[in-house]
């Protein structure tokens, strides 16, 4: 075979539409190098190294995530044409939101965060969110509204990875912070509800990337999502950690 031949053959692999496991490798390597299981905001937390005040800081910022998750689903709802699928979808919105037989787990974030020592009506106004945290979390609703259906069905894929995460943080949690115990009910119901929702998502993309192309596309969704949540943990780190400067107008550590 011709040196031109092989590189057409290469070529042709590398443009080739990826298998279900060959695409589930692909966004798992993807959680591997970024989803922020790694962040050191986290591993402090895990250790068992961070203070009441870091650990309000970081129920506080997150609750702003939380209340968003619904906003972004219904938007990506909003955009599904097959009633099958917005049926699916739809079970996410009421995850988080609740219904007459589930509190939901915004509600259940607001416990956690009560359970830090932090009021529930500031926490729910937003008082003292960073700056930085309002950018990342406004930036995930402009992927699912700007880019493809496709790319923000993807960019939820992140849930993939959660289950192993939260199940070694409530550990942690319990271990290190007994007085959260009282809040961790958010958690618990995730490793149950993520599981189900990400091999939804996986499927879906898998059946509608039709092209090589369009996997990528999913792919950097997914990175993109990932980035997201470590810039929220950045913001966390260098406010309440290190150098520890937060920005005007956002939560203060008592004592500080």
């Amino acid at each position: 075979m011709g040196v031109r031949a092989v590189e057409t053959e290469t070529k042709a692999e590398g443009t080739s539409v990826l298998s279900l496991e060959e695409l589930r490798a692909r966004l798992q390597a993807v959680g591997e190098e970024r989803y922020h299981h790694k962040h050191p905001f986290h591993l402090l937390m895990h250790e068992g190294k961070l203070n009441r005040g870091q650990l309000q800081a970081w129920a506080l910022n997150r609750y702003y995530y939380q209340s968003i998750i619904p906003i972004k689903d219904s938007i990506i709802l909003s955009r599904g044409p097959d009633p099958v699928f917005r049926r699916a979808w739809r079970k996410r919105v009421v995850d988080h939101d609740g219904d007459a037989t589930s509190e939901g787990g915004i509600k259940r974030w607001i416990k956690l965060a009560e359970a830090t020592g932090l009021d529930a009506a500031d926490v729910r106004d937003g008082k003292g969110i960073l700056p930085a945290t309002r950018f990342a979390v406004n930036e995930y609703l402009n992927i699912v509204r700007s880019r493809s259906l496709l790319e923000a069905v993807a960019s939820s894929l992140t849930e993939l990875f959660s289950p192993n995460l939260i199940s070694l943080r409530v550990d942690k949690l319990r271990q290190h912070y007994p007085w959260l115990a009282g809040g961790l009910d958010y958690f618990e119901a995730r490793l149950y509800q993520a599981p189900e929702d990400s091999q939804f998502a996986v499927n879906y993309v898998h059946d509608h990337a039709k092209t090589r192309a369009e996997q990528e596309l999913a792919i950097q969704a997914l990175r993109d999502k990932c980035d997201i949540l470590w810039a929220q943990l950045d913001a966390l780190y260098f406010a309440y950690v290190q150098p520890g400067w937060p920005p005007p107008g956002a939560f203060q550590i008592e004592g500080k």
